[in-house]
Order: C-alpha cells, then structure tokens, then sequence
C-alpha cells in the first residue's frame, strides 16, 4: 500500500504539470491570436486615436479659453490622464468584439468544445486586450510635450502599470457583455451606449470637487472613477504646479467627507477587474 501510494504522488505531479502546462499555452495562444489580429487592423490602430486625439486639442483648447489658467496650469494639462485614460477604456472594452465576430463565424464554437478550461480562454483574450489597450494608452503619453506635461521615467513606469490595470478590468467588462451578445451589430449598439456615460461620469473630463450631490454620488459609485484618479494623481505629482492650480485641479475622491487613499482606489479596481472576471468566465460557459 505504501508503495503504491509513493508511486503515485509523482504521476500526480506529473499530470497536474501537464495540465498547469498546457493551460498556460492555451491563454498564450489566445492572446497571441488577439495581438496579430489587432496588428492586422490597420484602420482600428488609427480610428482608436481619432477621438481621444480631438478630446485633447479641441476640448482641451477651448476649454482653457474659457476656463483660463491658473498658475500656468490650464486645462490641457488637467485633462491629459482623462485623455489616457479614454484611450485605455475604448480599446479594452471595444477588445471583446473579438469573441462577437467568432461566435458569428463559428469559431467560438470550436474553441469551446477544445479539450482546454474555458477559464484560460477568457484570461488569454482578457489579456490580449489588456496589453493593446495598454499599449495604445501609453503611445498617448508622446503628446505629453506638446501640451507641456512633464514626464520621468518613473512616471511612465507608473502609468503603464495603472494603464494595464484599468485595461484589464475594462476587457473583462467587455468580454462579459460580449459573452451575452449574439449579433456585431448588437455589441457595438450596447457598447456605445455604454461607453461615454462611463467616461463622462468617472472624473475624466472635469474636476470631481464642487459637483451637484446627485452627480457626485454617480461618480463615486462609478468603478472607473477610481481608475482615472490614481492616473492623474501619479501625473500631477510630477508637474511643477502652485498650490492654487493643485487647489483648483484636487485629486482624490472624498467619500463622506473622507480622503480616499490611492492604494484604496487601487483596491477598488482590482475587485472590479476580478468580479467582471469570474462573471465573464461564467458567461463564456454559456451555450449559443
């Protein structure tokens, strides 16, 4: 019995590392499929930064006719993390159209009757999204200069990090409403519908101090608000702003007259990326 017991331990090992193994490629595969497929789109790179682009230069000009500045900061330079940000949020969730399109061409299909967890599915597409998102938010920060946000290395580091966080949490946001969509054309429909409210309402485009009660419970109750704010945190840190413009451009997100902490925020993300994680897994299990 001992021997038996003994001999068995290893081929348990051996099995379970086979398994690690092979789910390990399968999210590699997906993500890489995501990756070519976004190369490929030659238009979609280019379309993903239109908008953001016009955001930053038209609303950010003409805004600060209106508004001014305040110690030399105006609002060009409050509004770039927001611009990032949009950049991030746009191409994570727009990320799971993927899965719309295979559905319709049958290869969702295949790639759920394939002897692999359907978990590592979700994770490879959440990932392959995460990292184009990741990526075209960071291209955004060569703007940086010519609005006349000063960068660090370490700056950067730090907004690739809260990028790639916001990224995945978003992707599998999209991965989950995209598990339930069936047409292309009903995914892009809910998506739009979706999309500004988000942006507009998480703090992106305007200070989040002095708003109307009923508009600041929304966009504390709104997950990307806390998102956006660690971006903008991180990046006013850096600047050389007087203790008006930091007044007038206040970061943080007060809940009952409380200072929310960064790492809190941070906290906050993460249990949104998670949720819309096992709900996006559980989706993905659905039958067509």
């Amino acid at each position: 019995m001992t021997t038996t017991n003994i001999s068995a331990r290893p081929a348990r090992l051996v099995d379970e590392h086979n398994y690690v193994r092979h789910e390990l490629r399968t999210i590699q595969m997906v993500w890489r499929r995501e990756i070519i497929r976004f190369l490929r789109a030659r238009t979609r790179i280019l379309s993903s930064f239109v908008q953001p682009i016009l955001f930053l230069f038209v609303l950010g000009y003409g805004m600060t006719t209106l508004v001014g500045t305040t110690g030399g900061f105006d609002f060009k330079k409050f509004v770039f993390p927001g611009i990032v940000s949009m950049a991030v949020v746009t191409t994570a969730i727009f990320s799971a159209i993927s899965i719309v399109w295979d559905r319709e061409f049958g290869f969702l299909r295949e790639m759920l009757v394939a002897p692999v967890n359907r978990g590592s599915l979700v994770l490879g597409k959440a990932l392959g999204g995460t990292t184009i998102a990741t990526l075209q938010g960071t291209i955004m920060l060569v703007l940086a200069p010519l609005i006349g946000v000063h960068l660090t290395p370490l700056l950067v580091v730090e907004v690739i990090l809260l990028e790639a966080l916001m990224a995945f949490g978003l992707t599998t946001f999209g991965v989950f409403v995209a598990s339930r969509i069936q047409k292309m054309e009903g995914f892009q429909v809910v998506m739009q519908l979706v999309l500004f409210p988000m942006i507009f309402l998480s703090g992106a485009l305007f200070p989040l101090d002095g708003l109307p009660s009923w508009l600041a419970f929304i966009t504390r109750i709104h997950p990307l608000t806390y998102a956006v704010d660690p971006l903008r945190h991180v990046v006013f840190a850096v600047q050389n702003m007087p203790p008006a413009a930091a007044a007038r451009f206040a970061t943080g997100v007060t809940i009952f007259g409380h200072l929310l902490p960064l790492w809190s925020e941070i906290g906050i993300v993460i249990a949104f990326a998670m949720i819309f994680l096992v709900l996006a897994i559980s989706g993905f299990g659905r039958p067509d």
